[in-house]
């Protein structure tokens, strides 16, 4: 496991969510979303990859450097 990254686990893997639904993956290796912005939770889709701080100086619209 990586800092702000998905859970690794061998498959084929099944998880039971908080609210008793199941769900299954028969791949060789599955990454379990540990951030909670995945839109196809418990599965990550790498929405942890998203920037969410400021933007850079100089990346701003109108504006000379």
């Amino acid at each position: 496991m990586t800092e702000r990254g998905p859970l690794l686990v061998e498959g084929p893997v099944e998880v039971v969510a908080a609210d008793g639904s199941v769900h299954t993956s028969d791949r060789f290796v599955v990454a379990i979303c540990t951030c909670r912005r995945s839109r196809i939770l418990p599965w990550c889709d790498t929405s942890h990859r998203r920037r969410t701080g400021p933007a850079p100086c100089g990346s701003g619209t109108g504006g000379q450097i």
